[in-house]
């Protein structure tokens, strides 16, 4: 798979998501150890790739779930991700995969070379500008009929500070209909979204409504 650009100058948005998972990365499947919606989707998408596909893991994390589940089905996967902290665990957790610190609102990638694209609850940590316009940028890579699986929270805010596990971020988040609507206007049929209430395993953090979209990109 083509190589992923460093991160270089990365957004003001993005330059504390860099801060926040540096934190937190090593606690991160702790706080959030139920994965079950994560894990059924991924099984979801290598039930339709075809052998050998090529996907692009968006804000990676730990490798764990998804781009292990890729990897596991034979597939060549490029994991991404702001956090070193992070990187080092899925270089851990997931051998088989690339893993490369590069930022997601500035890849640049050949337009119609990947068979899917995953964004696990990364989207929610850019503004809503910015999730538009990286939206945009996986339906260029994506060939036609290539899939998308993106998980959000949802919610009714643009790039709110809110607390995070003993640290601030900010944090987008979108009611279910609007950003379907996003997608849609992206150029992605939305093909099914599920949610699921999620209770995080520390009780600092608050029950969240996750919402999971499969997304295909139109053949034509």
């Amino acid at each position: 798979m083509s190589g992923a650009p460093a991160l270089h100058h990365p957004l003001p948005e993005v330059e504390r998501q860099v801060v926040l998972f540096d934190v937190i990365g090593e606690q991160y499947d702790a706080l959030f150890p139920e994965k079950g919606a994560q894990i059924a989707a991924g099984r979801w998408l290598c039930e339709r790739l075809r052998p050998l596909a090529r996907v692009l893991d968006a804000g990676c994390g730990t490798g764990v779930p998804t781009a292990r589940t890729l990897v596991q089905a034979g597939h060549d996967v490029l994991g991404v991700d702001v956090s070193n902290t992070m990187l080092q665990a899925a270089r851990r957790n997931v051998p088989g995969a690339r893993f490369e610190r590069a930022d997601m609102t500035s890849l640049d990638l050949p337009d119609r070379s990947l068979d899917a694209v995953t964004a696990f609850f990364s989207l929610l940590m850019l503004s809503r500008d910015s999730i538009a316009r990286t939206l945009g940028s996986f339906a260029r890579f994506l060939r036609p009929g290539g899939y998308l699986l993106v998980a959000m929270v949802e919610g009714d805010f643009d790039w709110l500070e809110l607390p995070f596990a003993g640290v601030t971020g900010r944090f987008s988040a979108y009611p279910q209909a609007a950003f379907a609507a996003l997608l849609e206007q992206t150029g992605f049929e939305v093909l099914q979204c599920e949610g699921v209430t999620y209770r995080p395993a520390s009780p600092d953090l608050h029950p969240e409504r996750q919402l999971f979209f499969y997304c295909q990109l139109p053949t034509s």
